[in-house]
């Protein structure tokens, strides 16, 4: 073995101070060094504002390529398909959801959403539009209108003699309407749209003044008492894994290309723009504070995951090779090797 003399002098300086940040970074100095560093970066960075730390167009380049490659990844997919097992199984332990969610909360919902009415009647009023549209409000607007008379048949059979009357009023009126269709046809083909239309504001109508009923309100907190109530549980129970996961991947596709679109990549650098000019002025430390975040409490999350990453990389041996090609490209420059007055 090599004695000390026989060692270059920057060799040996450079185990020295490997060994010396080896040191810091095990044990009980494992806290303490990150603790330090930890404070010093954010003290250092609490001295400018985040549009001198941070490029926007950088951060754009990031949002980018997160919306168009994160989604469609296997480690998205795995999630999805954890997640969807853990939607058909439920929770490990049943629990009533009114234990999660407030009601006040959902009566705050629900009176925000009624009082979008007017925007959903217009919204509704752009169906009229769409002939499918009207042909389905004609089709659902005759059901109902079909089974409320069969509904006074119903009733109308039990009194003697009014069912038979009842019965004889509707074949002849639907005859009658029989007959006006065959001869008629021709002559309201051009007019089909137009009762499809007056359909669909029919039932526009029946939607918007139900909305507006005070009693909907009422009833909508009663079924969320109802549901509230009920233990929480998996859809395995209503629904199996197949028909599950047919709409999960389907809504998991149909993400990964609407966030992948170049439309939807440019509002997300709009949404980068925006952030830059509310916050681009704050400093790390204030914008921590307007996210009800503690420093303190920074700190110690870094401290917390600190030795299971750093700990590994010492056992392995990774930790020593990478902090050694750090520091020997300095002790073997010109600068250093004269500084020793090392000589070949």
């Amino acid at each position: 073995m090599p004695t000390d003399d026989a060692v270059p002098l920057g060799d040996r300086l450079l185990d020295a101070q490997v060994a010396f940040h080896l040191a810091r970074l095990t044990g009980d100095e494992l806290t303490v060094t990150v603790t330090r560093i930890a404070t010093a970066v954010l003290d250092a960075a609490d001295g400018h504002q985040l549009a001198d730390l941070v490029d926007p167009e950088a951060v754009k380049v990031v949002v980018g390529r997160a919306l168009t490659d994160v989604p469609g990844s296997p480690a998205v997919a795995a999630f999805i398909e954890l997640g969807r097992e853990l939607a058909v199984a439920g929770p490990a332990e049943a629990f009533p959801l009114g234990d999660v969610v407030d009601r006040e909360q959902v009566e705050r919902l629900l009176d925000e959403t009624l009082a979008l009415t007017p925007v959903l009647e217009r919204a509704l009023e752009r169906l009229t539009a769409s002939p499918l549209v009207g042909a389905t409000a004609t089709r659902f607007m005759g059901r109902i209108v079909g089974e409320a008379i069969a509904a006074n048949q119903a009733v109308a059979d039990k009194v003697p003699g009014l069912g038979s009357l009842l019965s004889m009023g509707t074949k002849a009126a639907a005859g009658m309407v029989g007959a006006a269709d065959k001869q008629l046809d021709g002559l309201l083909a051009d007019t089909a749209g137009k009762g499809g239309t007056l359909a669909v504001r029919r039932l526009n109508r029946i939607i918007v003044d139900t909305l507006r009923d005070p009693t909907t309100r009422d009833a909508v907190l009663q079924v969320w008492d109802l549901v509230a109530a009920e233990p929480v549980r998996g859809l395995g129970d209503d629904a199996d894994v197949e028909q599950v996961s047919g709409v999960v991947d389907a809504a998991h596709d149909l993400t990964v290309s609407v966030l992948g679109h170049p439309r939807v990549v440019a509002l997300g650098h709009a949404v980068v723009d925006g952030f830059f000019e509310a916050f681009g002025g704050y400093t790390p430390g204030e914008l921590l504070e307007q996210l009800d975040l503690d420093r303190a409490d920074l700190v110690a999350d870094v401290v917390r995951f600190a030795p299971a990453v750093v700990g590994t990389l010492v056992e392995s041996g990774e930790l020593e090779r990478v902090l050694r090609a750090e520091l020997a490209p300095f002790y073997a420059s010109d600068e250093v090797v004269r500084l020793l007055g090392v000589r070949d």
